[in-house]
């Protein structure tokens, strides 16, 4: 056990698994936990079991290894179970780890998950940097736990809680630790990568805890320190750089020096962000796109305002149409997010919400569906029977908004789920589409630019969840890369289900990516993934 003051402490924190249906970026929030613990002196590990497998060979080959006297595990309801799982086999492997958890789950779930689950020690509610660093001071000194704010522990048989904290100035914040993420992962994948600028909400929709993890205050980063990391992002090549703000466009003062200062700079780099529709102008809209702008995500929930003012989410369809309009007038791909189930839904809301997305694509944008997720923490699932909402699970696994889990008196599980069921077949209709013509020679480029992208983000993302270069990865006597490349993926479909000449044109992509290298060594060729970006 650390000694008072020990400087030695170290902390793994782990990112869960989710699928890649999820389109996943490096773990921002981890990577901001980790950097305010290096910064306090700690040495760190971070885990990220999206783009690995998770084994618990593999946990406890770490846990021996680097020997953690803390293991912390992020969640969202989704991924709860995978996040459980990891902090029991922790406890199993090395009874010792303090195990905590994070994020939006735990924290509006944190007596409950305490009580359910034993091998779990503490919950950090809410933002987690402060709590982090001062709960690893702690560990090294007399584990005084409550001194550590917006702390949820065990005190014998009992649980105690400490008061919530303040939030924290965000420009003080140090940059997110991301170079103990394996960011060349995500970029061979051909996900994006995200950044902030800002945290806090001040709307009040009833289905969203962004309000109540971030606070109702949207606190700023200063342009300058905003920029200076948007120019670092740049740099390493992902496809695109998405701003997660809530609402990046919150602060019309703050977004156009912002976005001055990227053109100030002369970059030059597609960036996207999430609006709300009576948050943007023709001017506004005008210096983003001049600053790389290139899409602006809108959520919508739905276009019947009987149910926009039950949610109270603050906007009308004539907004949403004149928000379109302006994008599609300054150049800006629009997107329009929907979600299905909420209070309110009927068979006619749905009919409706469906033409005027169809509508709102005639103008130029694109949209998709959720099903509603009732979420710990938010005032949908707490006011549910008054709302009229029958939740059917509390499976957290089920709670990727892809499939109801969720009825009204006026909308049925299946009435919703045909919904998305039909908009899947309509992807995998367009994807056959695109195949027949690229067979008769009549595709676009831009189609099968599309069609290719996918394909190269299947093959890769199998490779690396079966762990086929750790095992497969090594050609030997090939006399040359070329020749090397083509019978490693002779080698390599023999593990997963593509073959030959699709791997060979995944991995020539990724490697003229720099997301695949390949050493020589004693007449032999190793292949393995540049998890590191300079």
């Amino acid at each position: 056990m650390p000694q008072e003051d020990d400087p030695s402490v170290k902390v793994l924190l782990i990112n869960p698994y989710y699928p890649i249906s999820e389109t996943p970026s490096p773990p921002l929030g981890l990577a901001y936990l980790a950097g305010a613990l290096e910064e306090a002196g700690v040495e760190v590990k971070v885990l990220d079991f999206v783009v690995y497998p998770y084994s618990r060979r593999t946990l406890e080959e770490v846990l021996t290894d680097f020997g953690p006297d803390l293991l912390g595990v992020t969640s969202v309801t989704m991924t709860f179970d995978n996040a459980i799982k990891i902090i029991n086999d922790a406890k199993a492997i090395a009874p010792d780890v303090l195990t905590v958890m994070g994020g939006p789950h735990a924290t509006f779930r944190a007596e409950k998950t305490l009580q359910e689950f034993p091998h779990l020690d503490m919950v950090v509610k809410g933002e987690g940097e402060p709590s982090m660093v001062e709960l690893v001071k702690q560990v090294s000194r007399r584990r005084r736990w409550e001194k550590v704010p917006s702390l949820v522990y065990r005190d014998g048989d009992s649980l105690q809680s400490t008061p919530i904290g303040d939030y924290k100035d965000v420009d003080q914040l140090p940059m997110p630790s991301r170079h103990l993420l394996p960011l060349g992962r995500y970029k061979a994948l051909g996900m994006p990568i995200t950044m902030t600028t800002s945290r806090g909400c001040p709307f009040k929709c009833i289905f969203c805890v962004g309000r109540k993890m971030g606070g109702s205050r949207v606190r700023l980063r200063s342009p300058g320190k905003v920029v200076d990391e948007f120019e670092s992002l740049a740099r390493l090549g992902f496809t695109q750089i998405n701003i997660a703000d809530d609402l990046f466009t919150a602060n019309k003062d703050h977004c156009l020096t912002t976005c001055n200062e990227i053109q100030k700079r002369g970059l030059s780099f597609p960036w996207s962000a999430f609006a709300r529709v009576d948050t943007i102008a023709p001017a506004l809209l005008n210096v983003m796109k001049g600053a790389g702008c290139r899409t602006i995500s809108f959520g919508v929930e739905s276009a019947d305002p009987e149910i926009l003012r039950t949610i109270r989410k603050g906007i009308t369809p004539d907004q949403v149409v004149a928000a379109v309009e302006m994008c599609m007038d300054a150049g800006i791909s629009p997107h329009a997010s929907f979600i299905l189930g909420l209070p309110g839904e009927t068979a006619s809301t749905i009919k409706r919400t469906i033409e005027f997305a169809e509508g709102l694509k005639q103008m130029g944008a694109s949209y998709g569906f959720h099903l509603l997720g009732p979420f710990p923490g938010t005032e949908v699932r707490e006011r549910a029977r008054e709302l009229g909402i029958r939740i059917l699970t509390d499976d957290w696994s089920q709670y990727h908004a892809n499939r109801a889990i969720v009825e009204t008196t006026g909308a049925t599980k299946e009435m919703m789920d045909s919904v998305v069921e039909h908009w899947e077949k309509k992807f995998l209709d367009w994807l056959g589409y695109i195949e027949k013509n690229m067979e008769s020679g009549t595709a676009s480029n831009a189609e099968v630019w599309q069609y290719k992208k996918l394909r190269y983000c299947s093959i890769i993302y199998e490779l690396m969840m079966n762990s086929a270069l750790e095992e497969n990865g090594i050609v030997p006597g090939a006399n040359a890369k070329v020749e090397g490349l083509q019978r490693l993926a002779g080698q390599l479909s023999r593990q997963i289900r593509y073959g030959r000449d699709e791997i060979a044109e995944a991995l020539d992509f990724a490697a003229g990516q720099g997301t695949l290298i390949c050493t020589e060594k004693n007449g032999a060729l190793k292949w393995q993934w540049n998890d590191e970006l300079p």
